[in-house]
Parts: structure tokens; C-alpha cells; sequence
């Protein structure tokens, strides 16, 4: 198993990747839309322009999340990660309505033409290709590491897979349109951008809601639970019972404190060890978990 500090490089890595890539699709997008005139392309600089600024928190939140703890953090700094991926989400949303108020200026005024679509194919399918490729590689550090930050940054990119996919289809139906003849197929442009804020939204809604849960300590998954108390009823008999079982997970640092009661007879150097022993199987089960047990005696066993 790869230590905290290995870790902590990886995701900066990955999260360097996703920085760069993002300038490059940023600034080709920007100059695509200048050339086209395409307020459907213009929305995806836009998204990627967001996806850069995400990119860079995630970023500078891995390698903040990565430092020991200290006098002011005695938790340590996870929830730096869960602040960026909340702050990436409420960005998101400042992208989805910035297109949607371009896109509907665009429908009231008329001014739908599209010039050179093809220039703009051209640069969504690389668009798409390139962040489906960082977008996987994201995600397989996010998983590994446990990482909400770097997970929200990859739910930007796959988002621009799909919002650049749509964007491409539209176009290549606006060239065909052109050279067939029927120009309303310029109205399509700035539904497609519609269409792309409606499902940049959706995406918003999702990553907000999970970084929020982390930020307001709300507990661990269900089943996440269920394995935990799993693991402490098969100590007994050593574990007569326990109770006030309290989680909450910091970006990547899970932190499980309970009230454990054991037999009154042990000694405090068993009742130690048995401690220490759930803990490391704690921490073996859900790795990146800090455990804290206050030991109580049976009553009636003293």
C-alpha cells in the first residue's frame, strides 16, 4: 500500500494534468468561438475556462489537504478538499447561467449565424478526445486516493465530453443545413447551448451536494457503517458492546470515535491492546481513517 505522501504526489500530478490540458482547450475554444461567431462553442469556452479555474483549486486543495496537522488544524486539512469541490460546483452553476442568458440573447435578437462550423468540429472532437482521456485518468486517482476534489474535477471534464459531443453534432447539422440550402439550422447553435447549461447543471447539483455532506460532518455512508460495526461485533466476547458510534469523513480522512465497553475484569494493558487492535483493523477495512474509542467497563463485571 502506497503511504499518505506517495499518495499525495499522485494526485498532484494528476491534478497538474487536468491544469494544463484545460489552457490548451480553453484557449483554442476562445478562438474557435471569436472565428464562428458560435454561441454554442463560446459556452464551452466558457465551461472550460471554469474547468481551468477547478483544475487549478483542485490543484492547490491536494497539496493543502496532504499537510500534517498543526496548532490551528489538530484534524488536519482534508476539508480543504471538500471546500474546493464545494466551490467548483457553485462555479459551475455561475457558468450554466452566464451561457443560458448569452444563448437566449441570441434567440430573441436572431443573431444565430454560424460561420466556418467546420473549424468548430474540428476543435470539439479534439476537445472531446483530450478530456475523456484526462477525465479517466482523474478518476482512477480519485477512486484510488479517495480524493473529492480531484473527483469533482474529473465530473467537470466528463461533463465536457459530453457538452463538446453535443456541440459537435450540432454543428456538423448546421454545415450540412448550410450547404443543403436551409439556413434556420443556425437556430439550432444556441439551443445546443441551452442544452449543454441544462446538463452542466445537473452535473453542479451532484458534485455540491456531496462536498456539502462532507463540510456539514454528516456520517459515513450506510454501508460503510454496516461494516464497521461488523468488524466490532466480531471481537467479541472481548467487546461486551458499544454505542455512541459517531463518522464523518474530512476530504479523504475518514474519522470514526465510539464508546467501547468491555469485560470489567481485564487489565487496562488488555483493554490497550484490544484497542489498538480495532483500530488498525479499522483502518485496514477504510483506509485514511483516524479512530478515537473511549473504553467503559462492563457493569457488574469490576
Amino acid at each position: 500500500m502506497r503511504s499518505d505522501a506517495a499518495f499525495g504526489g499522485l494526485k498532484q500530478r494528476a491534478a497538474s494534468l487536468s491544469v494544463f490540458s484545460n489552457i490548451a482547450l480553453t484557449g483554442g475554444k476562445l478562438v474557435t468561438a471569436l472565428f464562428t461567431g458560435s454561441v454554442s462553442i463560446l459556452s464551452e469556452a466558457l465551461h472550460s475556462g471554469l474547468d481551468l479555474v477547478a483544475a487549478i483549486m483542485a490543484y492547490l486543495a491536494v497539496r493543502k489537504s496532504h499537510e500534517p496537522a498543526d496548532a490551528e488544524h489538530r484534524f488536519g486539512h482534508g476539508k480543504f478538499e471538500s471546500a474546493s469541490g464545494l466551490a467548483e460546483g457553485i462555479l459551475i452553476l455561475v457558468a450554466v447561467a452566464l451561457i443560458a442568458y448569452v444563448a437566449i440573447r441570441k434567440i430573441l435578437t436572431g443573431e444565430v449565424e454560424v460561420e466556418q462550423p467546420g473549424l468548430g468540429i474540428l476543435v470539439m472532437g479534439v476537445s472531446a478526445l483530450v478530456n475523456v482521456f484526462v477525465s479517466r485518468r482523474l478518476f482512477r486517482v480519485a477512486e484510488r486516493t479517495d480524493s473529492v476534489a480531484l473527483e469533482a474535477d474529473a465530473w467537470h471534464l466528463r461533463t465536457d465530453v459530453w457538452t463538446s459531443a453535443g456541440v459537435l453534432v450540432g454543428l456538423g447539422v448546421i454545415m450540412v443545413g448550410t450547404a443543403a440550402g436551409f439556413h434556420q439550422a443556425h437556430h439550432l447553435d444556441p439551443i445546443i447551448a441551452l442544452g449543454v447549461a441544462a446538463v452542466i447543471a445537473r452535473a453542479a447539483w451532484g458534485i455540491t451536494r456531496r462536498t456539502w455532506d462532507h463540510l456539514v460532518d454528516k456520517s459515513l455512508p450506510p454501508e460503510e457503517l454496516k461494516q464497521i460495526e461488523t468488524l466490532l461485533q466480531e471481537h467479541y466476547p472481548k467487546v461486551a458492546a458499544f454505542h455512541r458510534l459517531r463518522t464523518r469523513k474530512s476530504g479523504a480522512q475518514r474519522q470514526v470515535d465510539l464508546h467501547l465497553v468491555v469485560p470489567g475484569d481485564i487489565s487496562v494493558a488488555e483493554a490497550h491492546t484490544l484497542c489498538d487492535d480495532l483500530e488498525a483493523d479499522l483502518r485496514g477495512l477504510l483506509p485514511g481513517t483516524e479512530v478515537l474509542i473511549h473504553v467503559e467497563p462492563q457493569a457488574g463485571r469490576a
